[in-house]
């Protein structure tokens, strides 16, 4: 999952460059729209996108233990099942859990706003929306069918400001960033749905003043933008006096209209995407000629646990007399805290013993962990589990510190 969110939110950076750089000041307003919202979708589905044409095996030095050292096995572990009726969450899925509920606390928060707004104002129905009158205010944006007016905004601007926000809700403009607004409750973390936001709002903005200008004096539209109103800070609504958007609309208002040949840019998301594809189907050759000549280097400096002078050291083991038997009992607890039986193992009914090796190195670390297991979910739950072991301070032979590889059995039954 980690790699998935990482290739979706670097997919969405390479989009967002070749915006930024070679779209962003054309004057191709909608298909600059359906360019943000299509690579944003894109990027979310590239990453499970295999191309058997394009499958291609890319040489990786693999790191192969020697065989002996998987028959040097410790007790089996056999953890119990845990009662699935207690959801148990690991630190990164509460930090996860964590960040979508105060994202959906400012988004329940905003929708409140709305809300009030609605409630406190003047309601006035017509045929194409609905108008709301807010007392004492300066506010001017959309909001689905609906338009909220400050009571205070200039009567000389009032009708453009209509044919404004008429044009958002024409277009439907607060799907696109109620979209937006919704994974940003889901990936919270991601700083680049924020951007695209962003983006797409000032699109927005540009897709409007673009249609009113074309029924009003440029020259008298430019001077009613230029005064800055107050505004609220919400982000899923179409405002129409933003401070910091004003001189962008002032500046994309005066330029020219892009010249249709332009419009071949966009054809570089053709080689982009390809690329994209290409690298999301490439798979790895595991089998090079340099994983024997890495095997045969590893057995020459490996001391495995059972021999070595000193085991590494597992935290709360230092003032242990027999280190290597608390070391064995640490690892004991580690897994069966940690264990949690896949629900789709279970579901389906899978069990049976996963054998782990494992190296703790020099520094201490755990690396270079290899399963073999009956099934793969069986396989990455131990893997989970092995991965989150603390660092140790690291085994010694001969008064110097080696790599120690350590395996282990860990037996899945069902009840």
């Amino acid at each position: 999952m980690i790699q998935y969110i990482l290739e979706c939110i670097s997919f969405q950076l390479v989009f967002l460059i070749v915006y930024d750089f070679f779209l962003k000041r054309e004057t191709f307003f909608q298909w600059n729209r359906l360019y943000l919202l299509g690579t944003h979708v894109l990027s979310l589905f590239l990453p499970w996108v295999k191309i058997e044409a394009f499958k291609t095996e890319v040489p990786f030095e693999s790191y192969s233990y020697p065989d002996f050292l998987w028959h040097i096995q410790m007790a089996p572990i056999e953890p119990s099942t845990k009662d699935t009726s207690w959801i148990e969450l690991t630190s990164q899925e509460g930090v996860f859990l964590f960040g979508v509920l105060i994202a959906l606390v400012l988004f329940a928060y905003k929708m409140y706003k709305i809300y009030l707004l609605r409630k406190n104002g003047e309601i006035q129905y017509f045929e194409e929306f609905t108008q709301i009158i807010i007392s004492n205010s300066h506010l001017a944006f959309s909001f689905f069918k609906s338009i909220f007016l400050g009571d205070q905004v200039v009567k000389e601007g009032h009708d453009k400001i209509i044919q404004h926000e008429l044009v958002h809700i024409k277009q439907r403009h607060t799907i696109d960033l109620m979209i937006f607004e919704l994974l940003r409750i889901g990936c919270w973390f991601n700083p680049l749905v924020y951007i695209y936001q962003n983006r797409i709002s000032e699109l927005h903005e540009f897709i409007a003043d673009a249609q009113v200008a074309k029924t009003n004096k440029k020259e008298q539209y430019q001077l009613m933008l230029s005064q800055v109103f107050q505004t609220q800070h919400i982000s899923f609504i179409n405002q129409f006096f933003k401070s910091s958007l004003i001189k962008k609309r002032i500046v994309m208002l005066q330029k020219s209209k892009s010249k249709k040949i332009f419009r071949l840019k966009y054809l570089v998301l053709l080689p982009l995407v390809m690329g994209i594809l290409f690298y999301t189907s490439c798979k790895i050759d595991s089998s090079s000629e340099t994983s024997s000549n890495k095997k045969l280097s590893l057995e020459e400096r490996l001391v495995p646990f059972a021999v070595v002078d000193e085991v590494p050291v597992f935290p709360g083991c230092e003032d242990a007399t027999d280190k290597r038997a608390c070391f064995q009992q640490k690892m004991q607890e580690h897994i069966s805290k940690n264990f949690h039986y896949p629900e789709g193992a279970q579901k389906l009914g899978y069990q049976g013993r996963v054998n782990v090796l494992f190296t703790i190195n020099s520094s201490g670390k755990i690396e270079n962990i290899k399963k073999r297991g009956p099934h793969k979910l069986l396989e990455e739950e131990v893997h989970r589990i092995i991965s989150s072991l603390p660092q140790m301070q690291p085994g010694k032979q001969k008064g110097e510190v080696v790599d120690v590889p350590y395996s282990i059995p860990v037996s899945f039954v069902l009840d």
